[in-house]
């Protein structure tokens, strides 16, 4: 039966994430997966799309303390939760979400580092970001991700795509959440529902992949894998895929080594085997 191999969070949108042995899950997914997110003037979200350079800002979080490191510059250190009084209304693609400020001396750092104008923002308190009701029910709600509370991919679809690539890729380009050993590649592209630690998953959409994974997360340097492969073995309608989006049916825990029973399979999504 396949297993919960790795666990990976992300706390600030687009930034490096960082594994973890176990850790809790809210109603948004992961604790603090993804709460916090760069701006520019316009409010609008900034990641690797447009500023590669994101890749080599460092995050931990340290008991009550998210910590950003980067090449030549001090450590900046924040509370996990907001401290100032300024809230905005910010833009992760078509939503609208409700922000909190999280202050001057993180966005002169930021911005300083990034050379670009930019702020960091954190998810306001009781706001609340709906997932897309094509694939989800009206109580399904994500932080910052650009859609979906959690990604997951299984280390026989990266041992593939790395065999087709004659590349050594690590799972971090990819940015999952959930990373399953144990299973055939690309097995996850049948699972419907899956149970991990009794939390229930549903997995209604793969993954279409955006030019980050092509981004080196040492040295924010592009090329042009895996895409290139990837649009050659697993393209559909003009895109390519690889891992699935996932949804949760509540809150509760996960850790690294528990087991994940398949409780429903379907077609392959997308329709590629």
């Amino acid at each position: 039966m396949p297993i919960l191999s790795q666990i990976y969070l992300y706390p600030v949108k687009s930034l490096a994430g960082f594994p973890v042995s176990q850790w809790p899950v809210d109603e948004k997914g992961l604790l603090y997966d993804r709460k916090w997110m760069l701006v520019d003037h316009e409010r609008q979200f900034l990641s690797q799309r447009r500023l590669p350079q994101m890749a080599l800002i460092k995050t931990r979080i340290d008991g009550e303390r998210l910590i950003l490191s980067a090449p030549g510059r001090p450590d900046l250190e924040l509370p996990l939760q907001a401290q100032t009084d300024e809230t905005l209304e910010v833009a992760v693609w078509r939503d609208s979400c409700r922000a909190e400020a999280c202050g001057a001396s993180a966005d002169a750092w930021l911005s300083d580092f990034l050379q670009i104008d930019c702020r960091l923002v954190y998810q306001a308190v009781g706001d609340r970001r709906q997932v897309d009701l094509r694939y989800a029910t009206a109580a399904d709600q994500t932080a910052f991700s650009d859609g979906f509370p959690f990604l997951l991919v299984s280390e026989g679809s990266l041992a593939t795509l790395n065999q087709a690539m004659q590349l050594d890729y690590e799972m971090v380009r990819f940015r999952p959440n959930l990373v399953v050993s144990g299973c055939d590649s690309y097995a996850e592209d049948q699972w419907r529902r899956i149970d991990i630690n009794g939390i229930g998953f549903r997995l209604p959409k793969p993954c279409a992949r955006c030019p980050v994974p092509t981004i080196d997360p040492e040295t924010a340097v592009s090329g042009k894998e895996p895409l290139a492969t990837l649009s050659r073995l697993r393209k559909w309608q003009n895109k390519v895929y690889f891992g699935q989006n996932a949804l949760h049916d509540k809150p509760g825990s996960l850790a690294v080594g528990q087991t994940v029973r398949i409780d429903e399979i379907g077609a392959p999504q997308p329709p590629l085997a």
